[in-house]
């Protein structure tokens, strides 16, 4: 399907090439190069700090400059890795992984604040770090999620991925400002213990993978950024709702304030889906988009009826795992928004962001 088709959502994505592949006898990209965080250095260079996946499967978080040519990205200066599983929650039996990073400049704080998903003896958990210049990461640990009486269970027992923060505080359930973190539990107990089963949070009858938001009182992450990891006021934002999302979703890069409320990039996933996590070839994972009500996070204005992006080329079709677009970085080049996203979970594409009506 064509840019010029997609007509029933405001916005699209354009291929504007790759601009990253695993290098040919380094060890730590023998699996793939896939789902990059970004940011901007204190000199202003835009870097990509891109998920490096070592034999067996073990992830680390590299850097790597930005190379632009004519306003495009065309190119990678790697300069090392940044954040490895060094720490004991974040290797697990059999798997190890600091993975698909995220990273949300942060004005208020003067600080990247990376949240990244802590591959340790339970599965998949979400940890957060910070940095002044994207080189020294300072970890704040695992996320806590306080327990809240009318969800009638604790998030912190279940799996959870795709996590990332808005860059500036939003009114909270109370009105208050906030820190906002978008995110995406996982009810099967199954992929960490088999045989436990779905557990469903109260009032919730759909099983599927969905985004959630959670919140912590901006004044008392300003009084203590330690604060940052203990989130509370856990609210549902969406399930699926599209065949081409049809089995689950989650977020993609840092939202975008746009005149509508906050452009939000997410990924969808259709087709089958194998127990635990393991490499789904049978899936197929597509970008698409929502809008959030600039006042109440919680609510979607609207959202794209078809992928904005979806598995087409050999370089998104064929790789460690088949068939995927994941778009996890967005910055703006010479006044326009590129998205960076993984191709196949094996190297990084980058795509071209227009709004095309008003």
């Amino acid at each position: 399907m064509s840019a010029t088709q997609r007509t029933t959502f405001p916005y699209t994505l354009t291929r504007a090439g790759v601009v990253m592949s695993p290098e040919p006898g380094d060890d730590l990209e023998a699996e793939g190069v896939l789902n990059p965080a970004s940011g901007r250095s204190t000199d202003g260079e835009l870097y990509l700090l891109p998920r490096l996946v070592a034999h067996g499967n073990v992830s680390r978080v590299g850097l790597a400059k930005v190379r632009i040519e004519d306003g495009v990205p065309v190119g990678v200066q790697r300069e090392g890795v940044v954040l490895s599983p060094d720490q004991g929650w974040e290797r697990g039996y059999g798997h190890a992984g600091v993975e698909d990073p995220r990273t949300t400049w942060v004005p208020g704080l003067g600080l990247h604040l990376m949240t990244y998903v802590a591959y340790g003896p339970l599965g998949p958990r979400i940890a957060l770090a910070v940095s002044a210049d994207l080189r020294k990461w300072r970890r704040l640990g695992p996320v806590h999620f306080g327990y809240q009486p009318d969800l009638g269970t604790d998030l912190n027992l279940f799996p959870n991925k795709d996590a990332v923060f808005f860059p500036v505080p939003v009114p909270g359930p109370d009105g208050e400002p906030s820190y906002a973190m978008l995110h995406r539990p996982m009810w099967n107990l199954s992929w960490v213990r088999p045989g436990a089963g779905v557990h469903l949070p109260a009032d919730l009858a759909d099983a599927r993978p969905g985004i959630w938001v959670s919140f912590v009182d901006a004044a008392e992450v300003e009084a203590d950024i330690r604060m940052l990891v203990r989130m509370g006021e856990h609210r549902l934002v969406s399930l699926p709702q599209y065949q081409w999302e049809s089995l689950k979703i989650g977020a993609g890069p840092p939202p975008v304030r746009v005149e509508e409320g906050w452009l939000l990039l997410h990924h969808g996933v259709d087709g089958e889906l194998d127990e635990g996590f393991t490499l789904q070839p049978r899936a197929s994972y597509a970008a698409g988009a929502m809008l959030l009500d600039g006042d109440d996070v919680t609510r979607v204005l609207g959202r794209s009826e078809t992928p904005l992006l979806a598995p087409e080329t050999i370089g998104e079709r064929i790789g460690t795992v088949p068939n995927v677009v994941f778009p996890t970085a967005i910055e703006e080049i010479d006044g326009i928004r590129y998205v960076f996203y993984g191709m196949a979970d094996t190297r990084i594409g980058v795509a071209r962001l227009d709004r095309i009506w008003p």
